[in-house]
């Protein structure tokens, strides 16, 4: 059985790392057909629209889609190619790797964050010169399917339930609804659940992760506290992160396009090769996933490493030395 991946670079480093995932993708004995397509600053500077329609419906016909990076533009991009693939939960893994500098060593966590609504639903206004406002939408129907994923998500891995992360002693009628219902799911389901407020997950992760292992949340909490558990593990340049949908899937680095290091060749791949790890499992190739997940590892811990790692390796050193543990 043939696979269509549609594959979109972006900008900046995007443009580095995403072949490098399709250079791993390729070297399995896996049939693929790799489609690729435009998106981000670039295209949008020359043709006027970030997300050309062509990007948009290749994305929302392909069984998977594998995004790389965009910069100003980024909300115009991967919004709408989260609403292509019909993706309703972001899933963000945040391990720290031995080998790797990190603030919390003994992190391994995983964050289900809701992927339609909260603040993200898009619902702005200017009033006045002084007054804008922002709307946040939360539905118990988007809430439930968040976590009726959430609950098939820990019956299936080593998990014993999970953490609702929310802020509704404050919010109380949209975080009110959102853990109520996710609450109520999880008892129907009979997964164990406790809760947290944000604010307070944000520093008790800090001082111990080993607390949490799956963490339930809205949109912008997940976002946020996702990036915050990121800088436990050695930086955002390490995370990978998932965007399921019922038929389709979103595989994308957390990482944006690094500017600073664009085009020099040294971009650390691992993220999105993890990305791409995550891809085959949505497709069902779990030992391919499990295989490229030990030789990101294996590499991570042993060498070579890129110069956010403390080395001097290219992203194409790294690639092949990942692809040569396979």
């Amino acid at each position: 059985m043939t696979h269509e991946i549609a594959v979109v670079p972006g900008d900046g480093i995007g443009r580095e790392v995403t072949p490098a995932a399709v250079d791993v993708l390729s070297a399995l004995e896996i049939d693929f057909e790799f489609v690729e397509a435009d998106a981000g600053d670039a295209v949008a500077e020359e043709t006027g629209e970030a997300l050309p329609q062509e990007t948009y419906d290749l994305a929302a016909s392909a069984d998977a889609t594998l995004f790389g990076a965009a910069g100003e533009t980024a909300a115009d991009v991967i919004l709408p190619l989260r609403e292509a693939v019909d993706s309703f939960v972001n899933v963000r893994p945040a391990k720290a790797y031995p080998g790797i500098d990190a603030v919390r060593p003994e992190t391994d966590l995983v964050f289900l964050r809701e992927n339609t609504e909260g603040v993200y639903a898009g619902h702005e206004d200017r009033l006045t010169e002084d007054v804008a406002t922002l709307t946040r939408v939360v539905t118990q129907s988007a809430s439930r399917q968040l976590a009726e994923f959430a609950c098939e998500y820990v019956s299936e891995g080593d998990h014993d339930g999970f953490t609702i992360a929310h802020k509704a002693n404050v919010m109380r009628e949209t975080d009110g609804v959102f853990r109520d219902t996710v609450a109520a799911v999880a008892d129907e389901n009979g997964v164990e659940t406790d809760e947290v407020l944000m604010d307070a997950f944000a520093t008790r992760i800090c001082l111990d992760p080993t607390q949490f292992d799956v963490v339930v949340c809205p949109n912008l909490a997940g976002d946020v506290l996702s990036d915050l558990a990121a800088g436990l593990v050695g930086g955002l340049g390490l995370l990978p992160s998932a965007n399921v949908g019922p038929e389709r899937g979103l595989f994308e680095p957390v990482h944006g396009t690094a500017p600073d290091i664009a085009g020099e060749g040294v971009a650390n791949p691992a993220a999105t090769i993890v990305s791409a790890a995550m891809l085959l499992e949505y497709l069902g190739y779990d030992e391919e996933s499990d295989a490229v997940h030990e030789a990101v590892e294996s590499t991570l811990e042993n060498g070579p490493r890129t110069p956010d790692l403390g080395g001097d390796a290219s992203t194409e050193d790294v690639t092949n030395a990942i692809i040569d543990r396979l």
